[in-house]
């Protein structure tokens, strides 16, 4: 059974029922649902409404992309606008009202001559270069078909006709089926025409007579109606029914594959079925939509079959067992699988854990205990003591053989009477399934460790057993232990060792672990019996094919068997190139790797819709150039892709790695989600590119779409315009303001240059005029000084005067003293002439009012402003401030003024007192400060 998928409405989001389906040259797949029109491209469904919401009964879908539709009262086309969004336009509303009665459903649609063909039980309706015209049912039609390039419709009363330059012609011998509606016709051998009939079965047609097809296929139509059907390669013919899912004939009518509800669909009334471009079926049911992987290498047989998770199988004598969780099952290899389940071999409901051939019979290696099975029976209990895992041949003892137990190893013989147990080994009762024998010893792995163990002679006992930690100081645990080309190895880190009984070390087997060089650490590995060497990964499986003594490696052919795997229990079995059974979870999966090369083909990636800001372009095949080189306001840099591939094959798988150019520089990890969202880009030209890669592990080429995000208005080519005019502009203007400000500036400093000038010259003029003032000031002051002095010197001499006065008023007394009596007259007369004339000196001399008026004269300004400011001082104050100004000391002015010192004194004090001065202050600085 291949693998199924079923779509359900809460998934397509639709309707229930699915009358047509169609595909475009991208690969995107159409449905005509009751809900309108909906599309999946393996990533997203969408659904398209019709007017008034009306139900699909037909597609076709043209080479152009124009997807033509049709319902009740109503068809037409949907087209792409050039944003990809698909819009319906209506082909019914050229229909004139004549042509409009009786329209009713729609419910063919063809391609033919270039024109297409909307089918209706009263009427035809050719649609070309938007013109329409109409063919009226000579009775009634019931349905319409192009087949070998050539059109019939099945009239009620008329037969089969045949549709040829624009008129109908009856084909001989039809009239047959008039009572009878044909839902298929299909193209057979020697030019013959298949007629599917819905309650009749079905016919033969050569162009004369129709005769009915007696075969499997026949009588599985009578029994459960028809719907028509489709035919793959010319091959294999599909059938669908009402009753019972579909079936998958030859060309002889033999039924080899059987599909409905049992074997996994969700509805057993095919509505539609269609090929698509990679051969694969695609069912319309009458509640959701079925995808069968019909080109695929693999087919599977799970619940369906009665089997549940496998642990191993083998061919034996015609039938194919199939060790289980619930026992061991057979069927038989010669007859169809189409049918029959696996039955189950009485005596073996438990847990199998293995079957295996040993001496040319088979042994089930059963939680009941070692059962010798014959022609789908067990023959023989061997022991039930205990159960066990599985059997090897004893080397260099013919006639024994040995089974790992759950309480070690026991020792089985081969007698003319069949197989006897012998007895359970002693020294060992650890259990393991993984143990080998090479000529020497037995070699077992049983958690981490590994035990090499010797059999005693008489095959009772181990003679010696050895546990070994490591392989070697690389590796702490062995990973695994298998026989390849019959050697034993022993596996750790993907590196390979043999054991060399002679030096008792192991040594490494450098051209086997080259082979593995690059593959994830395995968990197991298993040599079939084509010498391929199967090993498992975390949860995946792969292989080494080997083709010509080399190696191919195939690994991601089975990711779809990722996760259903029987951990710990890798059971492959190879019958031939073309039968490959594989133990999974869920039952028994069949490979045939001669499928492979012709099935795996590089997958189409394509970057499906593109949206930013409320703008959404879907791509599609009729404007993926028109798409690209789109511009992007700034505003609306926030862009969202989704992507898609045509690939339908285990979905689950496909993953998607995209770059977007001159923003990233490296693509992304691998991811199975199909969209992606860049913020905040900034402005430039971008090429969103995007790759996918299958389920089996090919990579798509590129897809691209362009795109340019125009600069914001501020940092566009027209502002940098601008901003280059305000530039210069503004170069301009502040160059002008500058050498405006130059010529100011000069202009200034002209002035300033004046004004300096001007301001030297008049400083000069002060300063001279300032010197000429000190000059003057000197002259003056030196003249004061010299007056000073001369004052002093006049005063000098005024006082000379004054004491030569004294002097002379001393002698005039003396004088007046003498008796001139007795002076003779001579004498006398010579005394009073002195007399005299020193009375005379005294009276004549005016030297001290001539000083009284000099001394005025010359400290007058002084006097002035002394009296001036300080109003009630006397002239006696006057004259003593005078004498002060000019340093006179207290005796010279005692002697001027003609009183003491002490009144010189007083009269200082009385002074200092009128002139407000404290004691501290100087009198004489004070008087020279005025």
């Amino acid at each position: 059974m291949p693998n199924i998928k079923n779509y359900k409405r809460n998934e397509y989001k639709g309707g229930t029922q699915n009358w047509g389906v169609d595909q475009d040259k991208n690969g995107t797949i159409y449905f005509a649902n009751n809900s309108g029109l909906i599309q999946f491209d393996g990533s997203t469904w969408k659904t398209y409404s019709m007017p008034n919401n009306e139900s699909l009964k037909s597609l076709k879908l043209d080479s152009l992309g124009n997807i033509f539709v049709g319902g009740n009262n109503e068809f037409g086309y949907f087209k792409p606008d050039n944003k990809g969004e698909l819009k319906y336009f209506s082909v019914s509303k050229m229909v004139s009202k004549k042509d409009n009665q009786n329209l009713n459903l729609i419910w063919k649609i063809h391609i033919f001559n270039g024109e297409v063909i909307f089918q209706s039980f009263a009427k035809a309706f050719f649609y070309k270069n938007n013109s329409l015209r109409v063919l009226n049912a000579p009775k009634k039609f019931q349905f319409s078909f192009v087949v070998n390039n050539r059109l019939f419709f099945q009239d009620k009363v008329l037969g089969i006709l045949e549709y040829k330059d624009n008129k109908l012609f009856p084909l001989k011998g039809t009239i047959f089926l008039n009572d009878k509606e044909i839902w298929g016709i299909l193209p057979f051998k020697n030019n013959s025409l298949l007629l599917a009939t819905l309650e009749e079965g079905l016919f033969l047609y050569d162009f004369n007579k129709v005769i009915p097809w007696k075969t499997d296929a026949n009588d599985f139509i009578k029994k459960n109606t028809s719907l028509g059907g489709s035919i793959i390669n010319n091959k294999f013919i599909i059938l669908n029914s009402v009753l019972n899912g579909v079936v998958i004939c030859d060309l002889n009518g033999k039924i080899i594959q059987h599909l409905n509800r049992q074997k996994g669909l969700q509805n057993n009334t095919i509505l539609t079925s269609f090929i698509d471009n990679k051969n694969n079926l695609w069912l319309g049911l009458d509640n959701g939509i079925a995808f069968v992987n019909e080109s695929s290498p693999f087919t599977y047989f799970g619940f369906g079959y009665n089997i549940s998770t496998v642990y191993a199988s083998v061919l034996y004598e015609g039938n194919l067992y199939v060790a289980t969780n619930q026992g061991l099952f057979y069927h038989a290899w010669n007859d169809n699988f189409k049918e029959d389940v696996f039955k189950l071999v009485e005596g073996t409901t438990a847990q199998s854990w293995n079957v295996q051939v040993v001496d040319n019979e088979l042994i089930c290696a059963n939680n009941r205990g070692a059962l010798l099975i014959k022609q789908g029976k067990v023959a023989q209990v061997i022991d039930s003591r205990k159960g066990y895992f599985g059997f090897e041949k004893i080397p260099n003892h013919p006639q024994f053989f040995i089974g790992s137990n759950y309480d070690g190893f026991a020792v089985f013989q081969r007698t003319s009477g069949g197989f006897e147990f012998k007895y359970q080994v002693n020294g060992f009762n650890r259990s393991s399934r993984s143990f080998e024998f090479d000529q020497s010893y037995l070699w077992l792995k049983a958690g981490q460790s590994l035990y090499r163990m010797t059999l005693s002679e008489d095959l009772k006992s181990f003679s010696e057993i050895k546990e070994i930690h490591q392989l070697n100081n690389r590796f702490k645990k062995t990973g695994s232990i298998q026989k390849i080309g019959g050697r034993v190895y022993f596996q750790a880190n993907n590196h390979f060792y043999k054991y060399s009984t002679e030096q008792e070390i192991f040594y490494e087997d450098k051209k086997l672990t080259a082979l593995f060089k690059n593959i994830p650490n395995i968990n197991e590995l298993k040599e079939d019996s084509q010498s391929n060497l199967w090993y498992t990964y975390g949860e995946s499986l792969g292989v080494l094919m080997k083709e010509n003594n080399t190696y191919r490696k195939i690994d991601a052919a089975f990711s779809n068997l990722t996760g259903n795997l029987v951990n710990g229990y890798l059971s492959v079995n190879t019958i031939n190139t073309k039968n490959i059974f594989i133990g999974l979870t869920d039952g028994l999966a069949h490979f045939d790797s001669k499928l492979l090369n012709g099935f795996v083909t590089k997958p189409k990636a394509f970057i499906r819709s593109f949206s930013f800001l409320d703008n959404t372009y879907i791509v599609n095949s009729n404007n993926q150039n028109k798409i690209n080189n789109i511009a992007i306001p700034y505003s609306s840099n926030h862009v969202r892709f989704t992507f898609s591939s045509p690939t339908y094959e285990n979905l689950e798988n496909v993953q998607f790695s995209y770059q977007l150019q001159n923003f990233e520089e490296k693509w992304s990890n691998w991811s199975i989600i199909s969209i992606k969202e860049y913020t905040n880009l900034r402005e430039g030209d971008y090429v969103m590119k995007v790759k996918v890669r299958d389920s089996y592990g090919v990579q798509s080429e590129p897809s691209m779409l362009s795109f340019t995000i125009s600069p914001p208005w501020y940092r566009h080519i027209i502002a940098y315009l601008g901003y280059l005019l305000i530039v210069c502009g503004c170069i301009y203007v502040v160059s002008n303001r500058i050498k405006l400000k130059i010529r100011k500036n000069k202009y200034y400093e002209t002035i300033e240059q004046r004004r300096l000038y001007l301001e030297r010259e008049a400083k000069i003029r002060y300063e001279q005029h300032k010197l000429e003032k000190e000059i003057e000031k000197l002259k003056s002051d030196k003249l004061q000084i010299k007056i000073l002095a001369k004052d002093k010197e006049l005063v000098n001499n005024s006082l000379q005067v004054v004491k030569k006065n004294k002097t002379l008023n001393s002698i005039i007394s003396k004088l007046k003293e003498i008796d001139t009596s007795i002076l003779d007259e001579s004498t006398k007369t010579e005394f009073n002439k002195l007399h005299k004339s020193i009375v005379k000196e005294v009276n004549t001399d005016k030297s001290w009012k001539d000083l009284e008026k000099h001394i005025k004269n010359v400290h007058f300004d002084f006097l002035k402003r002394l009296k001036e400011r300080y109003p009630t001082i006397s002239p006696r104050e006057l004259d003593l401030s005078t004498y002060l100004l000019m340093n006179m000391s207290t005796k010279e002015i005692a002697e001027i003024m003609n009183i003491s010192n002490g009144g010189v004194e007083l009269a200082r004090y009385r002074l200092r007192k009128k002139l407000g001065l404290n004691k501290k202050e100087n009198l004489i600085g004070f008087l020279m400060s005025i």
